[in-house]
C-alpha cells in the first residue's frame, strides 16, 4: 500500500514536568501509548506517537534557583542526563516517533502567535487576578473548589496570589463543552465525564488565568514585557506545534491532526477535557478525536510520590525482571481506566503465572518435542484430528475479541484473550498426548500436525502480544524461524494445515521462574534506608565576627578547567573574578568532577588567602565545597550560584 493511501493514526502521551525521581507511575502512560502505536503499526496505520516534557513555569525557576543553576541547565540535566526522561524511555523502549520539549524555539515561536490570535480575536483580555494557587500543580482556584481549605487535586496547602494577568473566556464556551463532554464519546471513561460536568461545569466556569507576572521563566508575551503565557497554552498546544502549527519546523499538521487519542492520566483530565477544546473551539481548530483519562498506579493505595517516599525505580525493577515482562505486568495486570496497585508480590506472581508458566513453558515444551521428535523439521503433510477445528475457531474468535479490546483501549481485556488462547494450546498438549503418538509410525503423521499446529497458536501469540513485549515476542518468533512476512497482523490469520512447514531452534528460557520468598528479601534489601549521610563534626573553636568578615568571597566563573599532570586529586583551574586579570585555584577534587563538566560554571572562592605552591604551582584562594560521607562514600559537591551573579561579586 503506498505511503498516501495508509491510514494515519496519532496518538500522544502528556507531555511531562521534569521530575528528578522518576518512578514506574511515569512509565506506566508512556508504556501504554507505546503499547497502542505498535499495536496500529502491526495493522498498516501510518503511526505518529508524540511524548515530550512541559519544562516551563514557577517550579522549575524555583528549583532551579535552590540547585544554583539556570533553568535551562537544569531542565536539560533532566530530560537529557543520566537516569532522565530520555533514559527511561529507552530503557521503556518507547517507540515514540516525536518528542517535543516546550522549551524548544519553534514551540515558543508559535505559542506566541496562538496567543496573540487568541487576544485579537477578543477571547483573552487583560486583568488582575485574586485568589488561591497551589504551587505544586501550578493551578488556580476559587475558595469554593478548595477541599478542607487546599488544592483539590494534590491535597497540598495553597497560597494567596495577586498579580495582573491575561484571562482567557473559558465562561464563554461552557455549554459547548457540556455538550461535548455529555452527547459524545469525546472522554471517556464516562465515569471521567460525570466527574468534570459535576466538580467544575455545574458549579459554573470561570475564566482561565493565562499569563503570569510573579515569574519569567516561560515564554514571554511579546506584545506585553513581564508576562509569560502561562501552562494552560505552553503545554496543551504542544500536540499540534509538534505536527508544525503556526510554524515551519514541524510538519504533518494536515495527515494527522485531529488527534486518534490523548491518554492522560486522571490528575489533568480536566485540562484536556474542558480547557484544551474550549480554546480549540476558540480558534475554530477541529477536536481531537478522544481524549482517555487513565487511573493512577498506587503503591500500597497511595499515589506514588516522592513526597511520599512510595516511589517504586523502575531501574532496579527491569535490570530484575526484564522490561519486557515489567512492560506485560502494568498493562495485564490493572484496567487501563481504573487505578491499580503496585505490589513487589503481584508483579512476581504475575511473571511466574503468566509468562514463566503459561507462555514460556508451552514454548519450551513446543520446541522441544518438535527437536525431539522431529529434530526441529516440520515438513509438509499430517494427518487432522477432531479438535483441530475447535481450536482453529479458538484462535479466530481470539483475534476478534483481542482487536475489539484493543481498539477500546481495554489492554488487560485484550491480553486475557490472548491467553485464553494460550491456556487452550498448553490442553491441547495434554489431550493429544505428543509423547503417546510418538510411540508409532502409524500415529507420527498425526503427531506432525499436532506439532504444526501448536507452532501456529505460538505463533499467533506472539504477533498479539508484540506491542506488549516487542522483544520477547521477536525471540519467539526467531525460535519459530517465522520468516519476516509472517510476522505482522496482515499474516494473523489460523493457517497451520498439511501443507504447512516449521523449523524450530531451541533457546534459553524466556522466562526463568522467580523464588518469590528470596526474590522479596532482595528487594527488601535495596529499598532499605541508606546509612545516614555523615558530615564532619562541628569545630569547637569560636571566631568572632571581625574575624569572619576578614574572608572575602566572590563569584568566580570557570574559564579553564585542567587535570593537573602527576596528580590524581588536582584541578586547575582558570577563573574570571572580575578585575580583568585571570585567576588560578588548585583544588583537590579530581576524583569527583571532570574538568570539562564544570567549564561555564559559575562558583564561589575566598580570594584574599595568601597564594601557596601545589604540585609546584601556584593557587591563590580557595574553592567553596560541602563534604560528606554517604552510605561510606565519600562524596563532594562544589558551591555553584546561578550564572546571572557577575564575576567579582562579593557573598557575604
Amino acid at each position: 500500500m503506498c505511503t498516501e493511501c495508509r491510514k494515519k493514526f496519532y496518538i500522544t502521551t502528556p507531555i511531562y514536568y521534569p521530575s528528578s525521581n522518576l518512578h514506574i507511575g511515569h512509565a506506566y502512560c508512556t508504556v501504554a501509548t507505546d503499547t497502542m502505536a505498535r499495536y496500529k503499526r502491526l495493522q498498516g496505520y501510518d503511526v505518529c506517537f508524540l511524548t515530550g516534557t512541559d519544562e516551563h513555569g514557577q517550579k522549575i525557576e524555583d528549583k532551579a534557583k535552590e540547585a544554583g543553576v539556570t533553568p535551562q541547565q537544569f531542565v536539560d540535566n533532566i530530560v537529557l542526563g543520566e537516569k532522565g526522561v530520555l533514559d527511561l524511555w529507552k530503557l521503556m523502549n518507547i517507540s515514540y516517533d516525536r518528542f517535543i520539549r516546550t522549551t524548544d524555539d519553534y514551540h515558543v515561536e508559535a505559542i506566541q502567535k496562538i496567543f496573540k490570535m487568541m487576544y485579537d480575536k477578543g477571547d483573552i483580555y487583560k486583568g488582575e487576578y485574586a485568589g488561591k494557587y497551589c504551587k505544586p500543580c501550578e493551578s488556580f482556584w476559587t475558595e469554593s473548589q478548595l477541599v478542607d481549605g487546599k488544592c483539590p487535586d494534590c491535597g497540598r496547602e495553597v497560597q494567596d496570589a495577586k498579580e495582573e494577568a491575561y484571562f482567557f473566556r473559558l465562561s464563554k464556551y461552557a455549554d459547548r463543552v457540556r455538550d461535548l463532554l455529555e452527547n459524545t464519546d469525546f472522554l471517556e471513561p464516562k465515569s471521567r465525564v460525570n466527574e468534570m460536568v459535576n466538580n467544575f461545569i455545574k458549579p459554573g466556569l470561570n475564566d482561565l488565568c493565562v499569563s503570569r507576572t510573579s515569574f519569567t521563566w516561560g515564554v514571554p508575551v511579546d506584545f506585553d514585557p513581564g508576562h509569560v503565557v502561562y501552562v494552560w497554552i505552553d503545554a496543551l498546544f504542544n500536540y499540534m506545534t509538534a505536527l508544525g502549527f503556526q510554524n515551519q519546523a514541524k510538519t504533518g499538521l494536515e495527515e494527522f491532526w485531529p488527534a486518534d487519542v490523548h491518554f492522560v492520566g486522571k490528575e489533568i483530565v480536566r485540562f484536556h477535557s474542558i480547557i484544551w477544546p474550549a480554546m480549540l473551539m476558540s480558534l475554530e481548530l477541529p477536536l481531537p478525536k478522544k481524549v482517555y483519562g487513565h487511573g493512577w498506579l498506587n503503591f500500597n493505595g497511595e499515589k506514588m510520590s516522592k513526597s511520599r517516599g512510595n516511589v517504586v525505580d523502575p531501574y532496579i525493577l527491569a535490570e530484575r525482571f526484564g522490561v519486557d515482562a515489567l512492560r506485560f505486568f502494568l498493562l495485564r495486570t490493572f484496567p487501563f481506566g481504573a487505578d491499580g496497585n503496585f505490589t513487589n508480590e503481584l508483579l512476581i506472581n504475575t511473571i511466574n503465572i503468566d509468562l514463566a508458566n503459561t507462555l514460556g513453558n508451552l514454548v519450551s515444551r513446543t520446541v522441544a518435542m518438535n527437536q525431539k521428535y522431529f529434530a526441529g523439521q516440520l515438513a509438509v503433510g499430517g494427518e487432522n484430528g477432531a479438535l483441530d477445528a475447535e481450536v482453529k475457531a479458538l484462535a479466530e474468535d481470539v483475534i476478534a475479541n483481542y482487536e475489539k479490546q484493543m481498539d477500546a483501549y481495554q489492554f488487560s481485556n485484550a491480553l486475557s484473550e490472548v491467553f485464553r488462547l494460550l491456556d487452550r494450546a498448553n490442553k491441547y498438549i495434554d489431550e493429544t498426548t505428543p509423547w503417546v503418538l510418538a510411540k508409532s509410525e502409524e500415529t507420527m503423521p498425526r503427531l506432525l500436525t499436532v506439532m504444526k499446529n501448536l507452532c501456529e497458536c505460538i505463533r499467533l501469540a506472539a504477533i498479539l502480544l508484540t506491542p506488549f513485549m516487542p522483544t520477547s515476542c521477536e525471540k519467539i518468533l526467531d525460535l519459530l524461524n517465522v520468516p519476516a512476512d509472517a510476522r505482522s497482523f496482515s499474516a494473523r490469520c489460523y493457517c497451520a494445515d498439511e501443507n504447512a512447514t516449521w523449523n524450530t531452534t531451541v533457546g534459553a528460557p524466556l522466562f526463568p521462574r522467580i523464588d518469590m520468598e528470596k526474590e522479596l528479601k532482595e528487594l527488601e534489601e535495596l529499598n532499605k534506608p541508606k546509612s545516614p549521610i555523615e558530615i564532619e563534626p562541628y569545630s569547637q573553636e569560636s571566631v568572632d565576627f571581625d574575624t569572619f568578615c576578614k574572608s572575602d568571597f566572590r563569584a568566580v566563573k570557570v574559564l579553564d578547567c585542567q587535570n593537573v599532570k602527576k596528580s590524581d586529586k588536582l584541578l586547575q583551574f582558570t577563573l574570571d573574578d572580575g578585575t580583568g586579570t585571570p585567576r588560578q585555584i588548585l583544588s583537590g577534587i579530581a576524583k569527583f568532577y571532570k574538568p570539562e563538566e564544570l567549564i561555564g560554571k559559575t562558583l564561589v572562592a575566598i580570594v584574599n588567602l595568601p597564594p601557596r605552591k601545589m604540585m609546584g604551582r601556584e593557587s591563590c584562594g580557595m574553592l567553596i565545597s560541602a563534604i560528606h560521607t554517604d552510605n561510606g562514600e565519600e562524596k563532594l559537591n562544589l558551591l555553584m550560584i546561578a550564572d546571572e551573579i557577575p564575576a567579582g561579586a562579593k557573598l557575604g
